[in-house]
């Protein structure tokens, strides 16, 4: 199904009246749902759908999952936070995950943004070079 114009107009609209201080609030999302669901202006399913996809977007780049082959110290996660804070700006959601399959170095996925500097993808890079 293809969303109108006016359906992302009016989704962005909605979108930038739930930002209170740059960051997305939970609670006027909410409020902003129910008001469309209780008026049901034209189009609004669409509208909820791009809405939602904007919402679903944002809540994405404000996670930061990491993964390494070792249990991390303190200090390096301590690290990688401010790096990415510096990079993506504060409130990141920051999760560590041990996949042991990545021989060492990390993984940072934020967003779509990926920045891999494990030994196993060097390794794949490697292999495939030959």
């Amino acid at each position: 199904m293809k969303i109108s114009k006016q359906a992302q107009r009016d989704a962005r609209q909605l979108f930038r009246a739930s930002l209170v201080n740059g960051g997305l609030d939970e609670g006027r999302v909410r409020q902003v749902v129910t008001l469309l669901v209780e008026k049901k202006p034209r189009g609004y399913v669409q509208i909820l759908s791009r809405l939602h996809r904007l919402v679903k977007l944002d809540l994405a780049k404000r996670t930061a999952k990491v993964e390494g082959a070792v249990p991390a110290t303190p200090a390096l996660m301590a690290e990688v936070k401010a790096g990415l804070e510096k990079r993506y700006g504060a409130g990141l959601d920051l999760s560590y995950v041990i996949n042991p399959s990545l021989l060492g170095g990390l993984r940072i996925q934020v967003g779509s943004d990926l920045y891999d500097g494990s030994v196993k993808t060097r390794l794949d890079k490697l292999a495939q070079s030959f």
